[in-house]
């Protein structure tokens, strides 16, 4: 059953990526087109910032469910076996916690932006284009729900690794 929610949300992930991708590259080459035409377009590089800033959270939500964010797995291997668990306990936590931080800040912060509207846009409240902060924090944080029953297998048994090394390993 996990199995099956982690393989649903990594798709979904996955698509929502690819669509942000695809909307920012055709958004920019209509921008360029435009100013090469010498009709440059108000709204085109405001939007694509927005863009950007969508695509890097759901993106790092993507890769935190893929295990394929930065980590010292080595560092945990190092220690002697009965303080991996508590170590890895203690990096989950803190993610955790960074993330539920992040997720209140950001609905606080679309709260201060309910009367801001972006320059080129007026008629688009900043509100929505930042609604992205805590929407992907909270993506984040369900990503790593998913992953820490195997992170925590992992850790019992004394063999962290992050999905980056498993590729190289199986390349």
């Amino acid at each position: 059953m996990l199995s099956r929610l982690r393989t649903w949300y990594e798709r979904l992930l996955e698509l929502i990526v690819i669509v942000l991708m695809i909307t920012l590259a055709a958004e920019v080459t209509v921008g360029v087109v435009f100013r090469t035409l010498g009709q440059s377009l108000a709204w085109y590089d405001e939007i694509a910032s927005v863009l950007l800033a969508w695509v890097t959270y759901y993106g790092a939500a993507l890769a935190a469910l893929k295990r394929a964010h930065i980590g010292v797995p080595g560092l945990v291997q190092a220690l002697p076996r009965r303080f991996r668990l508590p170590l890895v306990l203690l990096a989950e936590a803190l993610v955790f916690a960074f993330f539920l931080l992040l997720a209140w800040v950001g609905w606080r912060v679309m709260d201060m932006l309910a009367t801001d509207f972006l320059i080129s846009l007026p008629e688009v409240s900043s509100k929505y284009t930042q609604s992205v902060i805590p929407i992907g924090a909270v993506l984040f944080i369900i990503a790593q729900a998913l992953n820490l029953p195997e992170t925590l297998r992992a850790a019992r048994a004394g063999h962290i690794k992050h999905q980056a090394e498993a590729v190289e390993i199986n390349q």
